[in-house]
């Protein structure tokens, strides 16, 4: 490995880091909450090292908001194969139940968070985002060529059930269902989710 891929090599490594740890501090602390200097002390680097890579934490939410949004498209192709497109459209919610499941933290960051995502808001698109809801829109679309959400808006029908799974995601990822007997959560969300296709 030559001098430039090495250094190359240290720099992703350091944004890595840098990235991980503000992750676990926006996670466990609140984004406003957590400074500069915090994600400084916790990789043991200087402020000024952090500053190399990010001019403030704002952005190193947004570069989180792109890394989770990636990594959970990847998720959604795992199940595109799928041929019924109300299938597809309850693997898909599944898919985004073990996303939350698997990412609590960047679920949290992505989703749960009250920060004004403001590098977000100046973009005029914003390409990790935009195309994890365009592929739900695109099954809901299949659907619709099926037979099944007749009469409904795509927008509506795409904003009813991501809400719907958000909804179920989120309970899950704040431990929010102790009313639920425990052994069987992971039972009662797969239903729920086959319950939405019932519902169609």
């Amino acid at each position: 490995m030559g001098i430039k891929e090495r250094k190359e090599r240290q720099k992703s490594e350091m944004r890595d880091a840098i990235l991980s740890a503000a992750l676990t501090l926006f996670s466990e602390q609140g984004y406003e909450n957590v400074t500069m200097r915090n994600i400084a002390d916790k990789i043991e680097y200087s402020v000024g090292t952090i500053y190399l890579y990010y001019k403030d934490k704002g952005e190193i939410f947004f570069d989180l908001h792109n890394r989770g949004f990636a990594e959970f498209y990847k998720k959604q192709l795992e199940i595109q194969h799928i041929k019924d497109p109300i299938d597809r459209l309850v693997a898909h919610g599944e898919a985004y139940v073990q996303f939350a499941i698997e990412y609590p933290e960047y679920y949290d960051v992505m989703f749960i968070s009250r920060t004004p995502a403001k590098e977000i808001q100046k973009s005029a698109h914003w390409e990790e985002g935009e195309r994890t809801y365009d592929l739900l829109k695109l099954n809901i679309r299949q659907a619709m060529e099926a037979g099944y959400f007749k009469d409904i808006h795509v927008e509506i029908a795409a904003f009813s059930l991501w809400s719907f799974v958000h909804g179920i995601a989120s309970l899950y990822v704040r431990d929010r269902l102790r009313m639920l007997p425990s052994e069987h959560i992971k039972e009662i969300i797969s239903g729920a989710l086959h319950f939405m296709k019932r519902a169609y």
